[in-house]
């Protein structure tokens, strides 16, 4: 007997997931799993760690997301194909946009709005997602049948026995409601860590997230640590059979992976009955002559014309046009840039004006820049004027439009010093100590010298409070905090980048 979790959060629903992707794959592979779905509230955030650790373990991913509507219904929906991911891409934009950053609402008009296809957009409906219904302690019969009418034939409702005292009661109830409704019942684990000894962390993060201390926090506190990736033995004396065979079933019918994801330029920086490598080998050109106007010297226009080829090779012509076609713009304005980086030793970005290392003059190494072993894209970095940055991300939103063109959101993760703080805030210590302890740590220091810094400033680290503070810590370091705005580094698509990622508010107005 065998079994896959379909209701799993990672540490990317911030503060509640007390785990990393990672080691969620890692455990259940371990522990037999068929498979495991990765489903963070309204995010997919965590599963671009969860795809690479599980293709490197040859583990079945899921992925899905968790939604609570504003009427406090529950549910997760699981991708089964490729359109099924941008549905659910579309349906977290949905919810985000509709909030401001950091948070989202979803109410039952949205979903029935997304449901019926509205946008009239490929996969604007919910046809290649699965849904769990996740009941309360009082299951309300109108909740599934609602759900049931939005997903006819797909829709299951997750069973999550947790020892709480009300398993046989609340296992009871769902059978009586299930033959009701011809609803079926699936087994799930509601897991938020990947192993039971994460759960003093767990109450930490809850505290945290309701802004109180632990021993303030109460009920808000998950009763016990039953939410781990349990033991398959574990689950057969919990669940009855059909139960866990269902989540097998539901394995089966989901087909996705991150692999079948493929990036698409935008189209319209290739003019009509060009195309791109046409259109960049001419602006090199055109570039060539303008920096050499007595001739190309010879090395240079070699070096130029074996960048040419393996760009073709590697397909990144239309990368090199986005960044030049911004770069054009700003120096159309007079607005001051400069590339950098490993970019200064390409002989194609000085021509297109990217850069400003004459190859002529210096010995460049485009290996640096761009190889075929590395197998991705170059990484042009362009410094633009602080005061005038702006300018060039409201060109960038109004030449590709808001549906295909977004700022990068970048993860803020917990460094010594916050984790000190948010641990030490959560286990009631004074807010002063807190400080001290924070404090004692500079920027050079790791976090294996805070044992030296706690004597210097007069605390016992051997103290039972000092360390289970310590322990605390050091599991929270890296853990991701929150979104954050990235300055200036955008993600442009040619189809709705909704249907590639999730979208949310920035902070900033516009």
């Amino acid at each position: 007997m065998s079994y896959a979790e379909l209701h799993c959060l990672s540490n990317f629903s911030f503060l509640r997931g007390a785990s990393h992707p990672e080691e969620l794959v890692g455990r259940a592979a371990d522990s037999d799993y068929v498979a495991l779905a990765i489903t963070d509230e309204c995010s997919v955030a965590g599963v671009v760690r969860a795809h690479v650790a599980a293709r490197d373990r040859k583990f079945k991913l899921i992925v899905g997301s968790e939604f609570r509507l504003a009427d406090d219904l529950r549910c997760v929906l699981l991708a089964t194909s490729r359109r099924g991911y941008g549905q659910l891409c579309r349906l977290v934009t949905r919810a985000r946009r509709a909030a401001t950053k950091g948070q989202y609402r979803l109410v039952r008009d949205d979903f029935l709005a997304q449901a019926a296809g509205e946008g009239a957009g490929e996969g604007s409906s919910l046809s290649d997602c699965l849904a769990l219904w996740l009941p309360g302690l009082g299951p309300d019969s109108a909740e599934a049948s609602w759900l049931a009418s939005i997903f006819p034939g797909r829709l299951w409702s997750a069973v999550e026995l947790l020892t709480t005292g009300h398993d046989r009661r609340c296992l009871a109830t769902l059978q009586q409601l299930g033959r009701a409704l011809g609803l079926p019942l699936v087994a799930a684990g509601d897991v938020h860590m990947h192993v039971r000894g994460r759960r003093a962390l767990q109450d930490v993060l809850t505290a945290t997230r309701l802004r109180t201390t632990v021993d303030r926090a109460g009920y808000a506190l998950h009763p016990n640590g039953e939410r781990h990736l349990r033991p398959l033995a574990r689950l057969q004396e919990l669940y009855p059979r059909e139960l866990l065979e269902a989540t097998l079933d539901i394995a089966g019918r989901c087909a996705f992976s991150l692999d079948e994801l493929r990036y698409e330029y935008p189209r319209e920086i290739v003019p009509e009955g060009e195309t791109a490598a046409s259109w960049l080998g001419k602006l090199t050109r055109e570039g060539e002559r303008r920096r050499w106007p007595a001739g190309t010297p010879t090395q240079v226009a070699q070096a130029v014309a074996r960048e040419l080829a393996l760009i073709a090779e590697l397909r990144y012509e239309a990368y090199f046009l986005t960044v030049h076609d911004i770069v054009n713009y700003a120096r159309s304005r007079d607005i001051l840039c400069q590339g950098r980086g490993s970019a200064a030793n390409s002989a194609v970005c000085y021509c297109l004006g990217i850069t400003e290392v004459d190859p002529a003059r210096m010995s460049l190494l485009f290996e640096r820049f761009i190889s075929r072993e590395r197998n991705e894209p170059p990484d042009i970095d362009v410094d633009f004027e602080h005061e005038r940055r702006e300018e060039v991300i409201q060109y960038i939103y109004a030449k590709y439009g808001r549906e295909r063109a977004a700022l990068t959101a970048t993860v803020a993760c917990y460094r010594a010093k916050s984790a000190i703080r948010d641990v030490g805030k959560a286990l009631g210590l004074a807010l002063d100590q807190v400080d001290q302890i924070a404090t004692s740590l500079a920027w050079w220091d790791g976090f294996s010298a805070i044992g030296e810094r706690l004597v210097e400033r007069g605390f016992d680290p051997a103290s039972p409070q000092i360390r289970k503070l310590l322990k605390l810590v050091s599991q929270l370091l890296g853990f991701p905090r929150h979104l954050s705005q990235h300055v200036g580094g955008f993600v442009i698509s040619e189809r709705p980048l909704r249907e590639l990622v999730p979208v949310e508010n920035a902070a900033m107005p516009e």
